[in-house]
């Protein structure tokens, strides 16, 4: 086969439905570019938007000077622009204390939330337990599911899949192309791919993080309000907390428009640390409860959790100072992270992980030094 005839193969698979494995080739890993590649749901602002004022200069913390990476020391100028990163963006008490864009991205610049876009769907999921669409967590995936008929699915609840426990069989390796998470990520029919799922193990037997738990969430909650994870999002969030901008969620196909609810919400870094303040006060937004307030305390709550407080509902924790925080986590080192007895939000984005010490790089006196 000449070399043309194998260019017009690759491209041809690009283009067709099945070919996932050629487009992670073409594509290659996934990139912060990657929200121009797939096909989307709109998500128009609102028009009343809310900002973030500007912290005096004189208030404005102080960033490391010292940081090392590897036995070499950078400020903190020189550490972002080491690890790639393309904004970071600190906000106490509602004022921006620290905002910084690199490597030509601005504030206007859109950005795919990949694994981010999980704690948001968690979000989704508590809004349609509380209008009663959703009965409870404790109800048996099938119920909304019930393409999967192999024994011991039955057996799988919501909570679950919320908290990374459901024992399905899933390959999360991403640099393998022929792994399941390429397949979700770059192939167009989900609902195909559900049916040919196995189980590895007994439900709740262990802690494994796999976006396919995320995914089957989006699908539940999409049958159980009757609309896309996407319209939903702008129904009930988006539009009432002030987005600056307009945000998107990428579909798998035109045809069949299956929320990639493990991934790709599209939105601006300003936008991103509005869905960390509307955790920071409990699900409430400017006097209107958006996100039932007990879901948001199950969420952020550690104690008692069965994986060793690290994560809860689709939400990562760690302990710093004298609370406890919690962030949303994303590939190439994403986080909107919320320190709650501070009130702080601080997001990262960049075009890799830089083998930075995020959520919070190098930050003195466990972040003591906000206050």
């Amino acid at each position: 086969m000449g070399k043309f005839s194998v260019l017009l193969l690759l491209v041809t698979c690009v283009l067709l439905s099945s070919c996932h494995v050629v487009r992670f080739f073409v594509w290659n890993f996934a990139d912060i570019r990657d929200y121009k590649k797939f096909p989307k749901i709109d998500m128009p602002k609102d028009g009343v938007e809310f900002k973030f004022t500007n912290a005096d200069k004189d208030t404005k913390v102080k960033l490391p000077k010292d940081i090392t990476i590897k036995k070499k020391k950078f400020d903190f100028m020189g550490y972002l622009k080491k690890t790639k990163t393309v904004a970071f963006l600190v906000i106490r008490n509602d004022s921006i204390l620290n905002q910084e864009y690199l490597f030509g991205y601005t504030k206007e610049s859109i950005v795919p939330s990949f694994s981010m876009a999980k704690s948001f769907t968690s979000m989704l999921l508590g809004i349609a337990i509380e209008e009663g669409a959703i009965k409870n967590v404790n109800e048996p995936i099938t119920k909304y599911l019930p393409e999967l008929t192999k024994p011991g699915f039955e057996k799988i609840t919501i909570e679950h899949l919320l908290n990374m426990r459901s024992g399905i069989r899933f390959d999360e390796g991403y640099i393998n192309p022929f792994g399941d998470v390429a397949k979700y990520y770059y192939g167009v029919n989900i609902s195909k791919y559900i049916k040919h799922l196995r189980i590895k193990k007994e439900p709740d037997t262990e802690f494994e993080y796999i976006s396919l738990n995320t995914q089957l969430l989006g699908m539940i909650i999409e049958r159980a309000v009757h609309k896309s994870l996407a319209d939903y999002m702008e129904e009930k969030i988006w539009k009432y907390i002030g987005a600056e901008y307009d945000a998107s969620w990428s579909i798998e196909s035109k045809k069949d428009k299956e929320v990639k609810a493990f991934c790709c919400f599209n939105a601006r870094t300003v936008d991103f640390a509005k869905l960390g303040r509307l955790y920071l006060n409990k699900g409430n937004w400017n006097g209107k409860q958006i996100i039932p307030e007990q879901w948001v305390k199950k969420s952020i709550d550690i104690t008692g959790s069965k994986n060793d407080g690290i994560y809860t509902y689709q939400w990562w924790h760690t302990w710093q100072g004298k609370g406890a925080d919690f962030f949303a986590q994303g590939l190439l080192g994403q986080f909107v992270y919320v320190y709650p007895s501070k009130n702080i939000i601080i997001v990262r984005l960049g075009k890799k992980e830089g083998k930075g010490d995020w959520p919070w790089p190098g930050l003195p006196c466990n972040l003591d030094c906000y206050s």
